[in-house]
């Protein structure tokens, strides 16, 4: 039988100094973007030294992706979330608490720190296809779980559309909350979309033998 070794003091300080680098990353790209979020900044606001926070990460890339990684993961675990609650509900008021989820995943501080290294890597060549892979890969898990969510068949015309106009939407409404509290806006839009959507969803499907 293998040995199962306990990780060390040392271990589990360097695991909690990286969470911190991460943490302080998302922060410091939320609050001062890419210009004001160099690794100095971030290794002062998570309590570490420069050294320290580049033993971690090498370059400043290195940290920005690794952080918007981390986004990822904890934007997936929401919604991963979002499917454990949504299974209990049934009726009508499904549809509408997972448009609803859905467009709460784009904002709050993590979709902020996610814009501004989009920002940053329309500009910086080393960070682009970094951040474009890592957004191409979330956006299909987001896509996925989605139709998983509301039980959409995309084998009918017009369904996969419909669920990426969901997920458009809530981007898009995520962009607009950046600048200015746009809650009361965004439910009114959330209320019509769902109702467009059960339009779409619970449509009788068209008869390919006519």
């Amino acid at each position: 039988m293998g040995t199962v070794t306990a990780r060390s003091p040392k271990q589990d300080r360097s695991r909690a100094t990286r969470q911190r680098l991460l943490d302080a990353a998302i922060a410091c790209l939320a609050e001062h973007g890419w210009a004001g979020s160099t690794v100095a900044v971030v290794a002062e606001r998570a309590g570490v030294s420069r050294g320290a926070a580049q033993h971690h990460f090498r370059t400043r890339e290195d940290l920005f992706t690794a952080a918007v990684e981390f986004v990822a993961e904890e934007r997936t675990a929401a919604l991963r979330a979002t499917l454990a609650a949504a299974a209990l509900i049934v009726g009508p008021a499904r549809r509408y608490a997972v448009v609803a989820q859905l467009a709460e995943l784009y904002t709050g501080p993590l979709f902020r720190a996610a814009v501004q290294l989009w920002a940053a890597a329309a500009h910086e060549d080393q960070l682009r296809p970094r951040v474009t892979a890592l957004e191409v890969r979330l956006g299909r898990e987001t896509h996925r779980m989605a139709v998983e969510l509301l039980g959409a068949d995309e084998r009918r015309p017009g369904v996969r559309e419909a669920v990426q106009g969901i997920l458009d939407m809530a981007r898009g409404l995520g962009l607009a909350d950046l600048l200015t509290d746009d809650s009361a806006r965004r439910a009114r839009v959330v209320a019509q979309w769902a109702r467009m959507l059960d339009d779409v969803l619970d449509s009788e499907p068209l008869d390919r033998g006519r």
